[in-house]
């Protein structure tokens, strides 16, 4: 049994609540920006002492609307300024936020929300309200719902013009560190999704450190980071959070179809995001190059990148030739690359899924440093990752100062810290299950080295055993084969089977150029084309990659072609984008017999 730590950075404070880091920027801070907004078109600096006394307008409604201390208020939107300042009111008015993702269905609505008990929703759009209203005969503590773009932020504002400051004041100073900030309900790849419940403490130890330990990352006065993650994920809250605490600017982006226009508008030098969207970078870059009829340059240039970056690590650093390569493809490709990251960046943070060592060195070689981590929703975001100054790539870091990682020695990560969950709301049974003498069972596989680099190899219900006693970890090769700009998603199977195969979904953005590319019929979708030879070749090769980084007996010997992408609407994807691996071998088992049939 392996586990290692570091000392907290940061003193979570003895009474206070997340509402104290509003009220402080006010006081030190008043005329920094702390917020932007977009106003016809264009971002508009919000200053702390704007904010605070938005946020204060806002309580005041919710109290004057009969939200008591310790009521759960559900919050249901898009990424956007309001959901921060909502956040935020709902603490002052001694309340509990309950985050709803805003694609979830009327059962996952009602599930919820009634599960929660909350007394008040607050959502988006008309379909919100039509989702929320068609399951509210089940939902009887619902008392109140807004509607943002309805006006429910101004009606909150006016219906609080008699509640007095003090009033705020002394609702926003009930809560203690020990008490809920938030009950984030988890992604559910299997059965309900449960309500874990968080502290003010834990935003507190989980925000304020990893701040500090990467202060160069949050400079306030010069920093800004541009949040596209939804906020009801428990990653979204950190980059929420964090800034405030530190405080640099935030802007929230509630579409990232427009995300590269945004990144060129606000310009921001700190990026937090899934692997995904660094891949669609790498990839997008990529085809742009090869229809411009520079897809060599831009190999060489990866190429460059890759070896310089590796070369940072060796003990003498790049060669001379090296640095000359480099140096030139800075003026022809990444200059360009970072330009389209806004131009300002130097940092990014990578979560929710392995990045890749392959693209972490990549973005490191261009002058982006994206820095991996790994958490949960019950380790209130980030448990480990990469310091700014000391960076392992193919790791997720170190962990979280003022917290604890060990290995088990059935291989699973253990944690211990105040950036913890408190408990899984009304399910006592799966609290103590995850939850053994303050140590919480994340369930997944991973191993620590001499300096206390985490590195995940998977998940123990996820662990394929083949009809020949092989004991195989999916992520590894999934992530390596789903890095193929053609590749949306690759699910392995093979438990109890005599060989490891995989279903791979095919990307829709890239596979029109692709198909055009090689002379395929306009209009070609991935079902019109999953038996076509060159296809077949393009993913087999996507395949070959991901088999070098594994054991010919943990290596992909067939695999099909879907029809169509997993998504959320199908039932294939979390809001959070992860497999659900149950329901896509069941829906699929005809494609996976078909596997084993041949």
């Amino acid at each position: 049994m392996r586990e290692f730590s570091l000392p907290a950075l940061y003193e979570v404070p003895a009474d206070g609540n997340l509402t104290d880091i509003v009220r402080r920027n006010a006081a030190q801070h008043p005329d920094v920006a702390v917020m932007a907004r977009k106003a016809d078109g264009a971002w508009q600096d919000v200053t702390a002492t704007v904010f605070l006394d938005e946020v204060r307008a806002a309580a005041k409604g919710l109290i004057a609307s009969g939200v008591q201390p310790g009521d759960r208020v559900g919050l249901m939107s898009r990424t956007r300024y309001e959901w921060t300042l909502l956040d935020f009111a709902i603490w002052s008015a001694g309340a509990i936020t309950v985050p709803v993702y805003e694609t979830s269905s009327a059962e996952q609505v009602q599930w919820i929300l009634g599960d929660s008990g909350a007394t008040a929703c607050i959502v988006e759009l008309d379909t919100h309200t039509a989702t929320v209203d068609s399951v509210r005969d089940h939902l009887p503590a619902l008392k109140h719902v807004w509607q943002i773009e309805g006006g429910g932020v101004e009606e909150l504002v006016r219906s609080g013009v008699d509640v007095s400051d003090e009033t705020v004041e002394e609702r926003g100073s009930l809560a203690k560190a020990d008490d809920p900030a938030t009950i984030i309900y988890t992604s559910g790849t299997t059965g309900r999704p449960k309500g874990c419940v968080l502290t003010h403490r834990a935003f507190f130890a989980e925000c304020g450190n990893v701040v500090e330990r990467l202060r160069p990352a949050f400079r306030p006065g010069e920093c800004s980071v541009l949040l596209f993650l939804p906020l009801a994920h428990v990653f979204g809250r950190l980059v929420q959070i964090a800034p405030m605490i530190a405080p640099i600017k935030l802007a929230n982006v509630p579409d990232i179809k427009h995300l590269t226009d945004e990144l060129a508008s606000f310009r921001p030098t700190l990026i937090l995001g899934v692997p995904r969207v660094f891949e669609k970078v790498y990839n997008s870059a990529r085809a742009k190059a090869q229809a411009d009829g520079k897809g060599k340059i831009f190999d060489k240039a990866a190429d460059t990148a890759i070896a310089y970056s590796r070369a940072l690590d060796a003990p003498s650093g790049p060669a001379l030739g090296l640095k000359l390569k480099h140096k030139v493809f800075d003026a022809l490709v990444y200059s360009k690359l970072r330009a389209v990251l806004g131009g300002r960046g130097e940092y990014a943070i990578s979560g929710g899924a392995p990045l890749g060592e392959r693209l972490g060195h990549f973005f490191r070689g261009i002058g982006f440093t994206v820095l991996e981590g790994y958490g949960l929703t019950e380790s209130c975001g980030a448990t480990a990752f990469n310091p700014w100054d000391r960076q392992k790539i193919g790791t997720v870091g170190q962990p979280l100062p003022g917290s604890v990682i060990r290995i088990a020695d059935d291989g699973e990560v253990l944690l211990h810290g105040e950036h913890l969950f408190k408990e899984y709301w009304n399910n006592e049974g799966a609290t103590v299950e995850a939850l053994t003498d303050g140590w919480f069972h994340t369930g997944d596989i991973g191993t620590l080295d001499e300096d206390g680099y985490l590195r995940i190899t998977g998940r123990k219900k996820e662990i394929i055993v083949t009809a020949g006693g092989k004991n195989v970890a999916p992520a590894v090769i999934e992530d390596r084969i789903r890095a193929h700009a053609l590749v949306a998603e690759c699910m392995v199977v093979g438990d109890g089977r005599p060989f490891v195969a995989a279903l791979v979904t095919i990307d829709e953005e890239f596979l029109g150029r692709w198909a055009a590319e090689h002379g395929k019929p306009e209009g070609s979708t991935a079902a019109s084309l999953r038996e076509d030879p060159d296809l077949i070749a393009a993913v087999q090769s996507a395949v070959d990659d991901g088999n070098a980084a594994v054991s010919k007996a943990e290596s992909v010997r067939k695999f099909r072609i879907l029809p169509s992408q997993f998504t959320e609407d199908s039932g294939h994807l979390t809001p959070s984008l992860k497999l659900k691996r149950n329901v896509v071998a069941k829906d699929f088992t005809d494609e996976i017999e078909a596997i084993y049939q041949k």
